[in-house]
Order: structure tokens, then sequence, then C-alpha cells
């Protein structure tokens, strides 16, 4: 028997992966996505355009941010040990890799594809003579109008070009008093118009021509007088973080009115233009936007593929998309049109989106009718200004509700829906709150006060996930609702905190981020190691979407160490290696990508064998302990405690489909298969269980062999005794 490994006593920057890295790595299994040729096409083509977002994102915040730090003077390092500038230098060369990776994917994959399935993106050289007459009439009607030439000389700067606005850069020449003088101008393309001009056809064809082309392709008539020597699409993007000293601040609101527009004109961060730019064309470029070569992106293919999404729309070609799925309402709730009597029942909990989110507006909208309701407290962090959820609020008001929302108003890239909805609900009459100066409000909650006879009874609606119906049929996350006595306390407390003038106290049932949160879990942790040294069951099992906390990665380490079994679902970021030896041999990192984007958070603690099961808002990263408002909420009903673990927890590990395994280098590899053993896809697997249908009838609707789904015995095994 082989002699354990010495354990590491020191975690230094070697037992990291950088966090920005594993990222990108994130990225790659999106992209991976687009690139499995078993996925249908649409949604091939759907996650080649989350790709492409999310880098956007990427570069808008997180290299923006790592640019900054290089032109500061303060010198940090990452937590593997890089300084800003190796960390930016490393990005450059991995998103160069999964740029070139993408539009290959686009040009030799996708497009052909697309083609032969009737959905074509056409070059003007392409068009026929009535289609170019089409287009003709269509551009000096539509878009000639909206159309602003801007020229670049000593009388004309540079235009200040918005974050991610698509623009031509042209090349002219003009003959000018016996001389020839070359010139140089912008020209934006309109955000008004759609990106993909749609052909009229007869015949259901659906054949588009980009609006780019289609400007470049009557550019002249822009410059009359003037020889076009050129043009080229080009891109910007700028740094898109809010900067907001809230102690100087009376109006939290209007100040992130304010930086909102400075967003569209921040520091330039990225230039993504055609590959076929000339040089000096480029070098004018980025020097005008004081960039730099390693700044640059050429691109051969679409320069904003994100507008792409429109072929993904609408409801043709279903051949070429996931099976159709309407989630059914959850079954404690299916005959039951009193939602209260059914909470006074039992705890009920909801898997989303196997489940219906209509049930969590109900719960709204009831409450808001009900004449014996008193009171209605909700969070608000990204609800897309949906007007059920808005509109249910407001009628409360109208029947005599005490109504407040604690609205974060800077959830990022949403903060100017966040804000024009709550103008609306303050002017409605609903007391609108901003939390707490310092931290964002993540914590999704809510709370029904109504009068039951002499008493009063609180009802409480908890979640992993936003009050957005939209993204509730895109996201995982979990529902949860209680009438528990402690769960209404610390909800009212909660609420106190957030809209008063209060210390936190601590909770019954409830952890708290950033007060208690952090604490709680490295105490679970080391709890866990403690029994496993003592020769007690011990294990932890998470699904989170990143984890980059130090102190949660050391705790982890030491409790492998120790012998606790440590299997984390990890969607996006992991700066812990597993697999290590003599620091993480016990742990396992896997992370899922499919159809829906993995989202709810749930802990786990074997706590010798008297399993403890959280739901929570939280994350594992430093913002989520430190600057955030969080909830982690235990569930105590035994039957949901159950269901969490041996149901969703047990058939997401089971994936062996599109589950990736970290390794110990940051890389992923997909979950291991042995020949006899059966598919698994937990998505698949549960829809299957919410609608019933056997996951064979499902995997011959999506054209793939999926077995019966059984959820015992666990795939966790029995559990563990440290050796």
């Amino acid at each position: 028997m082989a002699k354990p490994a010495a354990p590491i006593k020191t975690f230094g920057p070697a037992q990291f992966l950088n966090r920005e890295l594993s990222w990108l790595e994130f990225n790659q299994r999106v992209l991976d996505e687009a690139l499995d040729g078993s996925n249908p096409l649409l949604e091939r083509l759907k996650f080649f355009c989350i790709v492409s977002s999310n880098l956007d994102e990427f570069f808008e915040v997180r290299v923006a941010g790592i640019k900054q730090q290089i032109e500061s003077e303060v010198v940090e390092r990452s937590l593997d040990g890089r300084t800003a500038s190796e960390t930016f230098r490393a990005i450059t060369q991995r998103v160069r890799e999964m740029v070139a990776d993408a539009y290959a994917c686009w040009r030799d994959q996708l497009h052909p594809s697309l083609a032969r399935n009737g959905i074509r993106v056409l070059f003007m050289e392409e068009l026929d003579t009535a289609d170019l007459a089409w287009l003709q009439e269509y551009y000096r009607t539509q878009v000639r109008p909206v159309l602003t030439p801007l020229a670049i000389d000593p009388a004309h700067p540079f235009p200040q070009l918005l974050n991610k606005s698509l623009n031509l850069i042209v090349r002219l020449e003009l003959d000018k008093e016996q001389e020839t003088h070359k010139h140089l101008a912008v020209v934006q393309i309109p955000r008004i118009l759609p990106r993909l001009i749609r052909l009229p056809r007869s015949d259901g064809r659906r054949d588009y021509v980009y609006l780019s082309r289609l400007i470049g392709h009557f550019l002249g008539d822009l410059f009359p007088g003037a020889r076009l020597l050129g043009w080229w699409p080009f891109r910007v993007t700028r740094n898109s973080e809010l900067y907001i000293d809230e102690e100087e601040t009376a109006n939290l609101l209007k100040a992130v009115e304010n930086e909102l527009h400075n967003r569209r004109k921040g520091d330039a961060v990225r230039l993504e233009v055609e590959d076929r730019c000339p040089s000096v064309i480029r070098q004018a470029l980025l020097s005008t936007l004081h960039l730099t070569e390693e700044d640059e992106y050429l691109i051969d293919g679409p320069l904003n593929p994100t507008r792409l999404m429109i072929l993904y729309e609408g409801d043709h070609s279903p051949e070429l998309r996931d099976p159709p799925f309407v989630a059914p309402v959850a079954a404690p709730l299916r005959d039951q049109p009193d939602l209260f009597a059914a909470i006074r029942e039992r705890d009920i909990l909801l898997h989303h989106p196997y489940e219906n989110f209509s049930s969590v507006v109900d719960f709204l909208e009831q409450a808001a009718a009900d004449p014996d309701v008193l009171a209605i407290k909700q969070t608000l962090y990204r609800t897309g200004g949906d007007p059920r959820i808005v509109g249910a609020l407001e009628a409360a008001v109208r029947h005599g509700k005490q109504v407040t929302a604690v609205v974060e108003l800077r959830a990022r890239f949403d903060e100017a829906n966040n804000i024009q909805w709550a103008r609306q609900l303050e002017e409605s009459g609903v007391h609108v709150v901003y939390g707490l100066v310092g931290y964002k409000i993540h914590a999704k909650a809510c709370l029904v006060v109504r009068r039951e006879g002499h008493q009063i009874r609180r009802y409480v609606h908890l979640a992993t996930g936003n009050y957005n119906p939209n993204t509730a049929r895109l996201y995982t996350d979990l529902s949860f609702f209680t009438c528990r006595p402690d769960f209404g306390e610390d909800a009212t407390n909660f609420f106190n905190l957030l809209t008063g003038i209060c210390q936190f106290q601590g909770m019954k049932k409830w952890i708290v981020a950033p007060f208690d949160f952090h604490s709680w879990l490295l105490g679970r942790i080391e709890r866990e190691r403690e029994n496993a040294r003592q020769g007690l069951p011990a294990k932890i099992m998470a699904k989170i979407n990143s984890l980059a906390e130090r102190e949660i990665i050391e705790a982890l380490y030491r409790a492998s160490q120790a012998g606790v079994i440590i299997d984390l679902t990890v969607r996006g970021i992991c700066c812990l290696r597993p697999g290590v030896k003599g620091l993480s041999e016990t742990i396992t990192v896997r992370s899922i990508v499919d159809r829906f984007l993995e989202h709810s958070r749930i802990y786990y603690f074997e706590n010798a064998c008297q399993p403890e099961v959280f739901l929570a808002s939280a994350d594992w990263l430093p913002r989520n302990c430190f600057r955030r408002i969080e909830l982690a909420f235990p569930i105590e009903d035994g039957v949901l405690r159950e269901r969490l673990i041996s149901e969703i927890l047990a058939t997401t590990m089971a994936d062996n489909t599109k589950a990736r395994l970290l390794q110990p280098d940051g890389s992923y590899r997909r979950a291991h298969r042995a020949p006899e053993e059966p598919v698994r896809r937990s998505q698949f697997d549960f829809i299957a269980l919410a609608t019933g249908a056997t996951p064979a009838r499902q995997a011959k609707t999506a054209k793939t062999r999926y077995p019966k789904v059984k959820l015992a015995p666990s795939p966790f095994g029995p559990p563990s005794r440290a050796q």
C-alpha cells in the first residue's frame, strides 16, 4: 500500500489557480457547447453568442480593473502570485486563442450549417439584382437618414465613441487645388436599426445581410466628390465599472444615474477591428484610444456576435433546437389555489426552471389582493421590471397595505432598468429603500405579514436566484416557502436591519453576510475536519457558482488533509486545485454547462451522520463574504432535506454527459463514462422528474439515449471515515 503524501503545511501561490484564467476556462466550456456537434444547431449558435457577450463583460469589468492596477502605484499579487501585468499578459494570450477558436467555429461550422438549413447571412456580392434593388430602397428610406459621417481632421477631432458601438473607419481621397489629400472619417452604425436585415422572401427562407455591409456598400453616397479607398468595421470596449462614493452621496439613485452616463464613455480597454484593416489605420485607432497592440484583436467575422441572436429568436426551426419544455406547477401547489394554506401545511421547495416560477408571482399577487395581509417587504436585485411583480407591489399599495421594496440599484448592467422601475414603485406609493451604505443587497427574500384571527402569522419566501420570471426560465435556482415562526422573526429583523438604523444582533436561523456568514462557513468546514480527525463520518458537498475566497479554500484544504470527502459543483471560477497529493486528494470539483445556466447554491455538511443542508444567495467569493448582504438558511423539513440530497445534489453529481472535472493544473476534462455505464445528463433528468416523463422518452425527442433515472443508491456512497 502506497504511503500517503505528507500534508502541505503552508499554502502559497502554487496552491491556488488564477481567478481570471479560471473564468476564461469557464467561457471555454461555453464555447465547447458551441463546438459540440451533438447539440442542436441553433443551441450551438446561442452558446457562440454567449461566449462573445461574456467576453464583453469580462473586458468591461475585470480587464478594465487589471489595467487600472497596472497604471496605479500599488503593486499587489493575486492568489496565485501574479502581478497585474503578468495576469494581463496571460489573459491576452488565452483570449486570443479563444477568439480564434470561436470565429473558426462560426466560419467553418455554424455559418455553413445554418445556410444548409435555410438560414443564410449573405454578403452583398452574393445578392441578385432584385435583392440589391430592395436593399437600395431600404438604405435610402430607413438607413441613410440616420447616418452621420464624421470627418477626422484638425477641425473635427476623433469622435467620442460609445462603449461597444460598431463603427466604420473610412479612408478617403479628395482632390483640392490640384493636390490629392487623404482623409479619415468615422461612420457610426446606428444602434436603433437591426444589425441583421432580413430580406423579403415568400418561400419561408430566412436570408439576412449585415447592416454594416449594407452601409459600406453605399458609403460613396455619404462622401460625394471623394474617392473611397477602403472601409473597415471596428468596435471599442470601455471600462464600465461604476465609481460611487456612497458616503459622499446624498442621493444614491441620482448618483447611479449620473455614473451610468460616464460608463458609456469610460477609458477604452479593447479594440476589435476587421483583420483586413491596414496596419497604419489600426495604429491610428490605437493611438487615438490610448491603447497598445496588446489591446488589439483582429477579427475575421462579425464584430459583435451577440447580434446574431436574432437568428435564434422566434418560433422557427424547432428541429434545430432543444426539445420544448414548459415547466409544470410544483406538485404541492398544483391543486391548491390558496398558497397560504399550502404553506401552513408544510414547507415548500421549488426547483426552477423545472417547476414553474409562476407560483412565486402568484404568492405576491395573492398577498397583494388578500384583505388579511397587512404588509409586504421584499428585496429586489434583478427583476427585469417584470410587470407582474412590480404590478403586485403597486396593487398592494392600492389595497392599503404597507409595502417596502429594498432595491439594489447597482446590479451590474441592470442599473438603468432598476432606476426606472424604482421610480415607478416610489410614484405608486411603495416605500423604496436602497439598502446599507457600502454593501450590495444580493439576498433574495420576501416577507408577508398576515392577520389570521387574533394572531399575526408571517409567511416567508427565500431563494437562491432573483425575482425575475424571465431568467427563472433559463437559470437553475431554488425557492423556499415557509411560515415557521423562527424564520418569520429572522425576516422581520433582517428587513429592519436593511431599512432602519440598528446593528446586526444575530439571527435565530439565518446566516447573514457580511456579518457572520464567513465565520459560520469556516466553522462548519472546521467541524467536518474535526469529525474526520476523530474517525467520525465527515463530508462536504456544495453547489455554487464561484470559489475564490482564500480562507475558505485553505479551510477546505485542511479538511481534505484530515480525510474529509469534499464534492464541489462550481459552475464558473474556482481558484482551488483539487486532487493534489498532500493538499486536496479528497476534493473533486465539477462544472456543468448545459441548456440552463446553473445558478442554485446548496451547502451540505455530513455532521457525523446528522446532515445539515443550507440554501443561499451567496457564492464563495470575497465580495459575497464581505461586500454584499447575503442570506444562507437551513432546510429543516426532513422530506425537503432528503430531496435536496438524494434528488438534486445526487442527480447533479451523477452527470457524466455535460459535467467537466477540474484538474490540478486548472484545465477541465469531461467526466469519464465507462462503456457499460448509463448516460446521465442531469438537466434532462430533472426535466423528466418534473414532467413525469421517463428520461428515455426525453432522450428520444432529443435524439440521445438516456436511461431511467435511479435516485438511489446515492452516487456519493456511504459516509466516509477517516483512515
